[in-house]
């Protein structure tokens, strides 16, 4: 009798065809495993070589997260440090010099410059072409023909403009330079610094600074070496860490997740249609032990091929994705896609082991029973579930049931939290209980199927009695209609909500915003005083963090320059409760924040400012329309020296013509502004709908594979109806009968999962119930049902062709 490898490599030799399925699962899966593992490994390993700093050893910066450990987020902004802390690191042994470095915009008369203290020359190389250093009331301008040495010129800070004398010149292109003093003192954030550029004394290395430098600034101060410094001149390095990590580790688990059950399924499903085999295997001697050696030596002459093959697609896959996000400004364009041994290695192992695993557990019974016993149970389907994924399945469906209620029960972000665990839990359940599910849903679905004529009759009775091929098959169907549901009407859903408070609450007549970003102070003053305007406010937009079920969170906010009763004219907030003062030190949260961070009007609630501050302003009033219009209001004042740039970057106005409104920027009506914002909202429904794609799409092509399989693993059945006298057309039909009540069995599973999901979790972020576009959900559900009978009528039609009876 053959060896146990030489009973694996006959198998492979002499029925390939068996192992076809198995193996596009398996690759299927490693495409999925290894392109979130390269993403994830991209984003721990994510840097951007230094060019501000390339010539800086060491570079002192402020810590760029606020709160403890486990409740902290990246500061929106820019963390900076106390300028006391430049002398402290001057006094450092080792120490050549410490030059605060700071970057804030100005307005020229002609555009936007980008401001820098002298001393920062010092390491980014500029040279005077004409003139000396700036002294106070002095800058030096670059050399493009704004103003020439000795010339006066005026330049518009975040608190007005001011006027400077240029003390000389200097080769660079859009770049004013003001002595260190100077800049810090007008960047709009006084007495504090962007970083702390550190130059050594000669024959001193940078992990010998690095080192004195830590001791001497303790826990007031991060210091950056190598291509760490980075980080410090690219704030966006930790947003894409975030983006990638998110992709990759979030998603990525969830994929692995279903990739691994998907693909195990399939090698169960391939392993337990040949339980025939290993029982005759029994009953001529073979052990359970050689059976259980034969499907792991095919698991080993499969499965790594597969890994390492479906790696190839894998690393296309994780590089389309990543060249995306940096086409949608996601991830700096210094950053490189890493791709190392790592994550193939784990993809390759991962496959390995869930084949392995499938096949033992599929293999487990038939190889220890009676050989006897055996060829009886191969002949006819067991119907007693197993007593090992059953209790597990019960208990998964328990808790998303228990998650489902917990969840309507809630309101705000807990809601939304709770409502993430229900989709988990479920598609967990479906795995594990799949053949009960399945015979659940041939007893129902197959009711009506019973007045269709012959073909139905029997494709119902065959769905019924095969209830482990039929859960093979419905569980990827479920997965690609439940998850593609949910994210993608996720975005369908509150991009619903935000539109309609956005014209609902956009009351004003123009909006004037500038190329550049950034309107002169005097912009609210210039508005009010143009014929024909009744109203006009400033809006710093920005976003600060507030504590959010334990954990903080970003949101967006407002910082308002004019009255209470001028914002009311432009904006129309749905105030509920309080009143609308924009008072400094007041706050005006929309309602759903308000909940989520348990505070009520006239209660003190704290906040990290878009700088990681901590401020606790009073809550005087909560509105309705956050999502649409700004998450939380506040006096522009308390904002302002926050934020990198402190100039006003909408201007919202009441009355007036656009011509009028022209000089002070780029004026645009209330529709104009709408499209602009839903420019940014689908960028951010972008990622959502590429991993519904990923994933939808994995999981409809197992879903094809499984039915292929299933149909030519049916060939002797097929044979056998038509030597019964069954007609070409009636064995069609039946199979098709069949494609068609797995399909909707999983189109109704899927989607009672995805309602499960969104309606608690879409109450909860927007007040409202999901938004399902019919034409949307009516295409998932056309592309599963042609996909379901197009993967089953094709190969029928072949296996039908040849008029064979294989036993």
């Amino acid at each position: 009798m053959l060896a146990p490898n030489g009973l694996a490599r006959a198998a492979l030799r002499f029925r390939p065809a068996a192992f076809v399925g198995t193996f596009v699962a398996l690759v299927l899966a490693a495409t999925i495993v290894s392109a979130c593992g390269i993403l994830l490994e991209t984003g721990v390993r994510a840097t951007a070589p230094p060019e501000r700093y390339a010539r800086v050893p060491a570079v002192a910066a402020a810590e760029q997260r606020a709160g403890k450990p486990d409740e902290s987020d990246t500061v929106p902004d820019r963390a900076r440090l106390d300028a006391s802390l430049v002398a402290t690191a001057a006094a450092v042994p080792g120490v050549r010099a410490a030059i605060p470095d700071v970057t804030f915009p100005v307005l020229a008369p002609d555009g936007r410059l980008t401001a820098h203290g002298w001393g920062s020359t010092a390491f980014t190389g500029e040279r005077l072409t004409a003139g000396h250093a700036p002294g106070p009331g002095e800058v030096v301008l670059a050399r493009d023909g704004r103003a020439a040495t000795g010339d006066t010129v005026t330049l518009t800070l975040a608190d007005g403009p001011r006027t400077y004398r240029v003390s000389g010149t200097a080769a660079a292109r859009d770049t004013v330079w003001f002595s260190d003093a100077e800049a810090v003192r007008v960047s709009g954030h006084p007495h504090r610094v962007d970083a702390i550029a550190v130059l050594p004394d000669a024959g001193v290395g940078a992990a010998a600074l690095d080192s004195s430098l830590t001791r001497a600034l303790g826990g007031r101060a991060e210091i950056h070496t190598g291509d760490d410094r980075g980080t410090v001149e690219n704030p966006a390095l930790a947003e894409a860490r975030e983006v990638l990590i998110g992709i990759g580790g979030s998603f990525g688990g969830v994929a692995t997740m279903v990739a691994v059950f998907t693909a195990a399924g399939t090698v169960a499903l391939a392993v337990g249609r040949r339980a025939r085999e290993f029982a005759l295997l029994r009953a001529v001697g073979t052990t359970p032990r050689q059976i259980r050696r034969t499907i792991a030596t095919e698991a080993l002459l499969v499965a790594p091929v597969a890994g390492a093959l479906g790696c190839l697609p894998g690393i296309a896959l994780a590089a389309w994705w990543f060249a995306q996000l940096k086409d949608k400004g996601a991830v700096p364009e210094p950053v490189r896609l890493a791709v190392s041994w790592i994550p193939l290695t784990v993809t390759t192992g991962t496959v390995l082991l869930t084949a392995l695993l499938a096949g033992y557990t599929a293999a487990h019974r038939s190889s220890r029973i009676k050989p006897g016993q055996a060829l009886s149970e191969a002949s006819v389907e067991r119907l007693r579930p197993g007593w090992i994924r059953t209790p597990l399945g019960v208990a998964a469906a328990a808790g998303g049931f228990v998650c489902a209620g917990l969840a309507a029960s809630e309101s705000g972000e807990d809601a939304a939290n709770a409502a993430l665990g229900v989709v988990m839990l479920f598609m967990l359940a479906v795995a594990l209980l799949g053949p009960l599910i399945a015979r659940g849903c041939a007893s129902l679905f197959g009711l009506p199927l019973r007045g269709a004529g012959a073909p139905a009759v029997l494709a119902a009775a065959n769905s019924r009695t095969n209830a482990r091929r039929l859960a093979s098959a419905i569980t990827p169907i479920v997965l690609a209609m439940a998850f593609s549901s949910v994210l993608v009407f996720l975005h369908t859903s509150e991009d619903r909500a935000t539109a309609e408070q956005q014209r609902a609450g956009i009351v004003a007549d123009h909006i004037v915003t500038s190329d550049d970003g950034a309107l002169p102070p005097d912009s609210v003053r210039r508005a009010g005083q143009t014929p024909g305007v009744t109203a006009a406010v400033g809006l710093l937009r920005t976003s600060v963090l507030v504590r959010s079920s334990g954990v903080l969170t970003p949101v967006s906010a407002q910082g308002v320059t004019g009255s209470a009763r001028d914002l009311a004219a432009v904006q129309d907030l749905d105030v509920g409760k309080g009143r609308l003062s924009l008072k400094p030190g007041e706050i005006a949260l929309d309602a759903s924040v308000a909940e989520n961070a348990n505070v009520k009007v006239g209660e003190r609630i704290r906040i990290r400012l878009p700088d990681g501050t901590r401020a606790t302003p009073l809550v005087a009033a909560t509105y309705g329309r956050g999502l649409g219009l700004s998450q939380v209001t506040l006096h522009r004042g308390d904002l302002a020296r926050h934020v990198s740039s402190a100039f006003d970057t909408e201007l919202w106005v009441k009355g007036g013509t656009a011509k009028a409104l022209a000089p002070l920027g780029r004026v645009m009506d209330r529709a104009d502004h709408t499209a602009a914002q839903s420019v940014d909202r689908e960028l951010n429904a972008w990622a959502n709908t590429v991993m519904a794609a990923v994933l939808g799409g994995f999981a409809a092509v197992a879903a094809v594979n499984t039915l292929v399989m299933t149909v030519l693993d049916r060939r002797g059945e097929l044979g056998t109806l038509r030597l019964l006298g069954s007609t070409r057309r009636q064995v069609l039909r039946m199979v098709r009968w069949e494609a068609l009540l797995v399909a909707v069995a999983g189109i109704a599973l899927g989607t009672a999962i995805a309602l499960a999901t969104l309606v608690p979790m879409m109450r909860g972020l927007t007040g409202r119930g999901p938004y399902i576009p019919p034409l949307v959900y009516g295409s998932f559900a056309a592309a599963i049902l042609v996909l379901g009978l197009a993967a089953v009528s094709l190969p029928a039609r072949a296996a039908l062709r040849g008029e064979t009876l294989e036993r």
